[in-house]
């Protein structure tokens, strides 16, 4: 079995509660507390219990902590869908309309 990717060094669980009472997108939050577990020594298996998510979801949440910070645990906006039309067809249409 491989060996679990290790969280930063610059918070601990302690942190990590607090920024949770700040936050304001519940995601983000329940992000945090989880990983709080795993700064106080427990199983990654509990965080993601705590979670309500897999191992590999955690590993996720981890992956994006340590790349971002708390930040990294807050969901991104979805693209949406492609336009239909190109920009040079959008431009067009403008003219029409006028």
């Amino acid at each position: 079995m491989a060996a679990p990717v290790s969280l930063r060094d610059d918070y601990d669980a302690a942190q990590l509660r607090a920024l949770s009472k700040q936050a304001k997108d519940g995601n983000q939050t329940r992000r945090l507390l989880a990983l709080a577990e795993i700064y106080d020594g427990r199983r990654r298996s509990d965080a993601a219990r705590i979670g309500g998510v897999s191992l590999q979801t955690v590993r996720d949440w981890v992956l994006r902590f340590n790349a971002d910070g708390p930040d990294g645990l807050i969901d991104g906006k979805a693209p949406g869908q492609q336009p239909k039309l190109s920009a040079m067809q959008l431009q067009a249409l403008a003219r029409i309309v006028e």
